[in-house]
């Protein structure tokens, strides 16, 4: 049984998986955390109330959520082409990765600063605090338990993404599981892909519980 397992291939798929799952994570949070504190303050009755600009940014938003992921990746190949200078590979594949995850996250960031008392912020403006000490000072550290939950849940989403850019040339376990496993009918493969695929989520959901746990303050 375990000599239909190919390890060398295994380890390198794992490592590529972590790659794009870790740089799509990093770049979701440096896009979707100001995307979505945006989303915010500029809604009615906000700080930075301009619904001009909260419309087109929530219809821009609602567009790359509509469209089904392994479309997207497709629709993006020229823009991992432009970018990259290729279609395959890890490298390319966190472009898609990152243009479907963001917009998802920033709509969880979104929710955790309205889920904060009003109040607050109007406190923090009585007290002459400008708009940005409000958002370093008081949304991102009110909201900062509900962000890191959402980012968790957003990368277990990207590990699951970046099995389905496997199979159109991502690479990671995606890709190893489809050629190496399904299309070689090596059931041991497909399989030892899917475990680690696993418990690849369950290492992420245990460290994003506890940071967001160590981060309440309730």
């Amino acid at each position: 049984m375990l000599n239909e397992i190919d390890f060398n291939l295994l380890w390198q798929a794992t490592g590529e998986t972590i790659y794009m799952v870790g740089i799509s994570t990093l770049f979701t949070a440096v896009l979707g955390i100001p995307l979505g504190v945006l989303l915010v303050i500029t809604d009615k009755g906000y700080f930075l109330e301009n619904l001009v600009v909260q419309r087109i940014l929530a219809a821009v938003v609602n567009v790359f959520r509509a469209v089904p992921f392994i479309v997207l990746v497709l629709f993006l190949f020229p823009v991992s082409q432009l970018i990259v200078g290729t279609t395959l590979g890890p490298t390319a594949a966190t472009i898609p990765l990152i243009a479907g995850a963001a917009p998802f996250y920033a709509r969880m960031v979104e929710t955790a600063i309205r889920e904060i008392d009003r109040g607050v912020i109007e406190a923090s403006q009585a007290m002459g605090a400008t708009k940005m000490t409000i958002i370093r000072k008081v949304l991102i550290p009110e909201a900062l338990p509900a962000i890191v939950s959402g980012l968790t849940v957003t990368c277990v989403s990207l590990i699951s993404f970046s099995a389905m850019a496997g199979i159109v040339g991502g690479g990671g376990l995606g890709d190893a599981a489809y050629r190496f496993g399904f299309q070689s009918f090596n059931d041991q493969m497909l399989y030892a892909c899917g475990i680690i695929l696993i418990i690849l989520v369950q290492l992420v959901q245990g460290v994003g519980d506890w940071m967001a746990r160590r981060l309440d303050k309730r």
